[in-house]
């Protein structure tokens, strides 16, 4: 289709363990792309014409391309300079560089172009057609023989074809060609017509259609030629864009009526020994601008691709039917909805779902359709993958008219994952991120580091592909209760490639559960979004649902405070572009509670939360929604042919924190504000389709007072959906658990810190960027913090002391560390192995040895102690008997990852 715009996938999640099961060699290495896909997305370097390319064929490790152009020229950065080649060029298939096969196809008046290239199937003779009147000075008519071995013109293969030639097919004796033309030697011959391979003479073979012939394949048995164009009629009879004919006589053999769109055309055929396949091209709305495939023998549909967005070539290779197309909208077929082009797509040969490669390009010039034509090209025994069109770009880089990619040499690594991290109750952390995009490798092996390690602890594989990424997740079930993480996470691909790390996350272990994310969980969310996230675009999903969102138009990010008493942050929409959507494609069932918080002042109302069939745009199917008038009322609303709602008669538009949960199950729907009801309707149907969920904003067109503006403004916290039905005891439960009090967590860095070194009695190594510890002979390190006061109605729950190791060689030690309150008095700037303080006993808490690495550590400490100095400065020293010294980050040092520092948590008594 010609148009100026442009599911959840199963994780599979397996913890690996340490890294030394790979070290070992006990995890089998994987393929270097993930099968069945055959090409990296990697561009090689590729001469560019200045024009469009229409036809490509190889043979020999060489590549031959035809089309509408007057010169190539090397790859940006590439050496040589630019030469003439009128509408054809022979290129090296392993190199990109052009050959010393030369052609000009040229005409008397008007614009010359090649729109066909065809081998023989000895491979010796290369046709070409379209619209031409010699090459290189030689008179011929819109169809060339071409000698492969010396790159001249056949003279004695002179059929005249009266009008462009645009599909050729050839078998042993016999060349088949579709396009334009009436008469081929002043003989009618409509759109198809067939010659003799060696002279050109004509065959009594007729396929008359009344529109153009745009493809043209024989059949592997080569009893049939399979036709394809904009043809309504073939020899009279009604079969629309597609048809299957004798190859001796042209009488059809298999006729289309009704089976392809009226306004949509065939561009390409190809073949495989299973059957064979269509790309198909719309103009207007209704259209089919997708892929088919049909079965060898009997000619029937064995599958349907919907995808929009106009396709020019489908190229089946090893059980894989590459495409080219600008294909924007595949929510037909369950992939994405409507928006960006993609030009570059891979599926089985078998169905219709999309594989792990995409490389892309823009759309160009000329009609602005991008990649036209693609062929697999061999050499030294290794196939590229090439393709031409009317691009100008290929993956972001200048690349014009022709690319190409290798089966071998993946060098491109995934992008870096999006993470974040959660812990809900004592001796569990949620480790959760938005899967990375690798353009040729669906399959991404992701590893979690914790503190700063070198050692990953934990792995997970999971897929994604470029519509679909997922959320994968991981808990850290040795996390100790009390104690502050930081944790990164990886994606490897298949060939070895590895992504920058994540962005570090950090999190406190609560020492009690934290209430009302554990209700919410425990009462069976799949989709929890408490919008906590630092970075955009990543929505974490707070449940085991691994249901991310995903931010539109960049929301504010961890408004403060939430709806939740403690650390829990909201996110806040403008009311006219942002929004957030779900990132994986679903149907609801006849069962399902749609919970948030939100808080606005707003006069204009909007959507609050709701599921609709687009993720960024306006969904054409949206219903399970809650919306906001203009003056304050809210709304709960399904789609049973019919608007079905629940409306509020108080209005919410108070600049306060509301509670509402919508349901829906055998007993009807039912809406609850503040953990009371306030309507209920006995509708147990709404409407069924594929979508997304949606908050902040979506359609409203045709719901009753609908507001002025589609889109929230205000703030929004704890979004959950059930795939159940919440009681009214349990709503009443989230609500009043929201206003519980929560435990607070207080990180303080290092006030003061300094070390004494017994090899160095007078001397001060306060603001040196190091610490150390040792027994014999000694290094102490002293620690001054500044405590606060305990928050109103709550008392010191818990402590913890976090260090970061150095990064010299031996930096970590196998002595016991202890943490010891420091009696006696002194300053960073003051403090020296003479004048060193006294020390208290007992310790507060202990590292029991640290490994090498640079990495932070971190000991739970006894709380009476601290509790006692809360709102005064407290003073801790790090000790050792032994004689491995460790040396640590001090507060100076650009490295210290915010170390020493002092964790409180502090909670109710």
């Amino acid at each position: 289709m010609r148009r100026s715009r442009g599911l959840a996938a199963a994780l599979a999640l397996s913890l690996a363990g340490s890294a030394a099961l790979v070290a070992a060699g006990l995890v089998p290495p994987a393929a270097a792309i993930t099968p069945p896909v055959s090409f990296t997305a990697d561009a090689l370097p590729t001469w560019q014409p200045n024009g469009v390319v229409w036809a490509l064929a190889e043979t020999g490790g060489t590549v031959f391309a035809g089309g509408t152009f007057s010169a190539v020229r090397p790859p940006a950065g590439g050496s040589g300079s630019e030469r003439p080649a009128v509408n054809f060029a022979a290129l090296d298939a392993a190199t990109g560089a052009p050959t010393s096969c030369r052609l000009s196809f040229t005409i008397g008046s008007g614009t010359a172009t090649v729109r066909a290239l065809t081998l023989s199937p000895d491979k010796k003779t290369l046709y070409a057609g379209g619209y031409f009147g010699a090459v290189n000075g030689t008179p011929v008519s819109s169809i060339a023989a071409i000698d492969v071995a010396t790159c001249t013109v056949k003279p004695s293969f002179r059929p005249a074809f009266a009008a462009t030639v645009r599909a050729i097919a050839v078998t042993g004796d016999t060349v088949y060609a579709g396009g334009d033309f009436l008469t081929v030697a002043g003989q009618p011959r409509q759109r198809f017509a067939a010659v003799d391979a060696a002279d050109g003479a004509l065959r009594p073979f007729r396929a008359d259609a009344d529109e153009p012939g745009r493809a043209v394949e024989v059949t592997p048995d080569g009893e049939n030629v399979l036709l394809g164009g904009d043809f309504f009629t073939l020899n009279g009879t009604d079969t629309h864009a597609l048809a299957v004919v004798d190859a001796t006589s042209g009488i059809l053999t298999r006729a289309y009526p009704g089976f392809i769109e009226t306004n949509s055309v065939v561009k390409d055929i190809a073949t495989d020994a299973t059957g064979f396949y269509t790309a198909n091209e719309g103009t207007g709305g209704g259209v089919f601008d997708g892929r088919i495939a049909l079965d060898l023998p009997g000619f029937g549909q064995r599958w349907r691709d919907t995808c929009l967005g106009a396709t020019q070539a489908v190229l089946p290779y090893r059980n894989v039917l590459y495409s080219a197309s600008h294909a924007h909208d595949c929510s037909s077929v369950g992939e994405y909805p409507d928006g960006q082009r993609h030009h570059l797509l891979a599926q089985p040969t078998t169905s219709v779902g999309k594989l792990g490669w995409a490389p892309d390009t823009n759309d160009g010039i000329g009609e602005g359709i991008g990649p036209r034509v693609m062929t697999v090209a061999s050499a030294d025994g290794t196939p590229y993958l090439w393709v031409g069109g009317e691009f100008t770009a290929v993956n972001g880089a200048a690349q014009q008219s022709l690319t190409r990619f290798s089966s071998t040499g993946d060098t491109g690594a995934p992008t870096t994952p999006v993470a974040s991290a959660a812990a809900f109750r004592p001796g569990e952390v949620q480790v959760r991120w938005r899967t990375s995009l690798d353009l040729d490798d669906s399959a991404l092996t992701y590893r979690i580091y914790r503190n700063g390690a070198a050692t990953p602890i934990g792995t997970v594989t999971a897929d994604s592909l470029f519509f679909r990424r997922p959320q994968a997740s991981w808990t850290d079930t040795t996390a100790q209760a009390g104690q502050s993480y930081t944790y990164r996470v990886t994606a490897t691909d298949a060939a070895g490639n590895v992504s920058a790390p994540s962005g570090t996350v950090g999190v406190t272990v609560p020492v009690s559960a934290d209430a009302y994310p554990s209700r919410v969980r425990a009462d069976g969310a799949q989709l929890y979004w408490r919008y906590d996230d630092t970075a955009l675009p990543y929505v974490a999903d707070s449940s085991d649902g691994n249901q991310a969102g995903v931010h539109h138009n960049a929301p504010a990010l961890r408004q403060s405070p939430g709806a939740v008493g403690g650390a829990s942050t909201a996110i806040g929409f403008n009311g006219t572009t942002s929004h957030v959507y779900g990132d994986r494609r679903q149907t609801v069932g006849s069962t399902y509670s749609i919970e948030t918080w939100f808080k606005t002042g707003t006069t204009q109302g909007g959507k609050l939360v709701g599921f609709g069939n687009q993720q960024t745009n306006g969904s054409g199917q949206y219903d399970k929604h809650v919306y906001m008038t203009d003056d304050g009322r809210l709304v709960y609303g399904v789609y049973t042919g019919a608007t079905r709602t629940i409306t509020t008669a108080a209005a919410y538009n108070d600049d306060k924190w509301h509670h509402v949960v919508a349901t829906q199950g055998p007993g009807g729907m039912t809406l609850f504000v503040d953990g009371a009801p306030k309507g209920t309707l006995a509708v147990t149907a709404h409407e069924n389709y594929s979508g997304y969920w949606r908050v902040g904003y979506d359609n409203l067109n045709g719901w009753p007072d609908r507001p002025t503006s589609d889109h929230f403004a205000g703030l929004i916290d704890e979004t959950a959906v059930y795939p159940a039905v919440l009681s009214a005891a349990q709503v009443q439960q989230h609500h009043a658990l929201a206003s519980a009090p929560a435990d607070s967590v207080v990180q303080l860095t290092a006030a003061e810190d300094t070390y004494a070194n017994a090899g160095a009695p007078d001397g001060n190594f306060g603001g040196s960027g190091s610490l150390a510890v040792r027994g014999t002979p000694l290094y102490a390190s002293y620690l001054r913090f500044d405590l606060p006061a305990a928050p109103a109605g709550t008392v010191l729950k818990s402590a913890s002391l976090s260090v970061k190791t150095s990064t010299m060689t031996g930096a970590g030690t196998t002595d016991t560390v202890s943490v010891v309150p420091v009696t006696g008095a002194w300053s960073q700037a003051g403090t020296t192995y003479n004048n060193r303080p006294a020390l208290g006993a007992p310790p507060l808490g202990t590292f029991p040895g640290i490994p090498d690495g640079s990495a932070v550590h971190t000991a739970g400490l006894d709380t009476a102690p601290l509790a006692g100095a809360l709102g005064g400065s407290y003073g801790l020293a790090l000790t050792g008997a032994g004689t491995d010294a460790l040396w640590l980050w001090s507060s100076e040092a650009a490295a210290n990852e915010g170390t020493p520092r002092l964790t409180l948590t502090f909670g109710a008594p």
